[in-house]
């Protein structure tokens, strides 16, 4: 009886379906905290703590808070009401500490990717693609920090954020099956291409009013200071290289700027809902579209409502990271749908056992 190790079966024969699926518990391990860390960087910068430690990689110079004590205090002596706090310094460094983590997840299953390039039925590009990506959103969060929380990085360390979840979506989107999708659906990949683009200019116009703190600028709705179009000032509320609530000139940011950031992410929202909203109701019903297109709908009343509390009731905190993780479910979603009408008419090419679908 032949064995395993006889050189007449290959090596890694046996242990390859026990590899494909170690690869696709860790995609999806990976994926789920993406979409974790993206809501608790909100928490992050929603609390402040985005200077909590004001050096990179460490925090004073040590490898956690805990060595750190000394100089926080002293920090909190010489700026009482500023953004420095134990509490504030171990929201920072949990955020890193965990994204050194999904560093390490995306580096083994990139290697996984790359050994099981033939067993698995595409290739290892998208993951090579991702840890590049997220050595770059490593370097963004350095430099969100060295640059004193410059609105311009801060806001592009957001989008790439949601960007690694986008790519990590698609990537985990191959390893799920799924109803087939009627073939005349496949050019509607092209409209919801588009929902994704502006639903990604919308992420960073949220980011930008995020960064720049203009989420109070108008307190009423559906007006904004009681007009429709009131006073703004848009090449000083979208000018990008300044510093955090200044100028180019090293003024105070105005609040006809920060009006003008407000009121530019508030009726952009407008054309968001009815694209998206639009190709959800269209595809509701549709078999393999019906399940994402249905949470859609209900992801973009929950961004309305969040949208709409955050103004009433002043940036409650809870409630901000919500509308940020509704954010971050819209791109899962849209993504998801992307990549079910790119396979629209195509043979499932994830096997799984039987049972219900969506």
């Amino acid at each position: 009886m032949r064995t395993a190790s006889d050189p007449a079966i290959p090596q890694d024969a046996a242990p390859a379906p026990r590899r494909i699926l170690t690869y696709r518990r860790l995609v999806f391990l990976a994926w789920f905290l993406t979409l974790d860390l993206i809501m608790f960087g909100a928490f992050v910068r929603l609390t402040d703590s985005g200077l909590g430690c004001p050096d990179w990689p460490g925090c004073y110079g040590h490898f956690s808070p805990l060595g750190a004590s000394e100089s926080i205090q002293q920090a909190l002596q010489a700026m009482p009401y500023g953004p420095v706090s134990a509490f504030q310094a171990w929201i920072e460094m949990i955020h890193r500490y965990a994204g050194a983590f999904l560093g390490l997840l995306i580096i083994a299953f990139t290697v996984l990717a790359w050994r099981l390039r033939r067993q698995l039925s595409h290739s290892p590009a998208l993951s090579t693609a991702i840890l590049g990506l997220v050595c770059l959103q490593g370097a963004f969060g350095a430099w969100t920090v060295t640059h004193r929380l410059m609105p311009l990085v801060v806001t592009t360390h957001l989008v790439l954020g949601m960007s690694l979840l986008a790519a990590m979506t698609w990537l985990a989107a191959r390893e799920k099956a799924h109803d087939p999708v009627p073939a005349p659906l496949a050019s509607g990949r092209r409209w919801m291409a588009l929902g994704l683009a502006v639903l990604f200019l919308q992420l960073a116009l949220g980011g930008w009013v995020s960064t720049n703190y203009a989420a109070l600028a108008c307190m009423d709705f559906p007006t904004c200071h009681g007009a429709w179009v009131p006073a703004m000032d848009f090449q000083g509320g979208f000018t990008l290289l300044r510093g955090l609530g200044k100028q180019t000139s090293g003024d105070l940011i105005s609040q006809d700027a920060l009006t003008a950031i407000h009121w530019t992410h508030r009726n952009f929202a407008l054309v968001v809902l009815a694209l998206l909203g639009g190709l959800a109701w269209r595809w509701r019903r549709v078999p393999g579209l019906r399940g994402p297109a249905r949470l859609l709908l209900a992801l973009l009343a929950l961004q309305l409502a969040t949208g709409l509390t955050t103004i009433f009731f002043q940036w409650p905190l809870l409630i901000a990271v919500m509308h940020n993780g509704g954010a971050a479910g819209l791109v899962l979603v849209s993504v998801t749908l992307l990549w079910r009408l790119a396979q629209a008419g195509k043979p499932p090419s994830c096997k799984r056992p039987p049972g219900r679908l969506e």
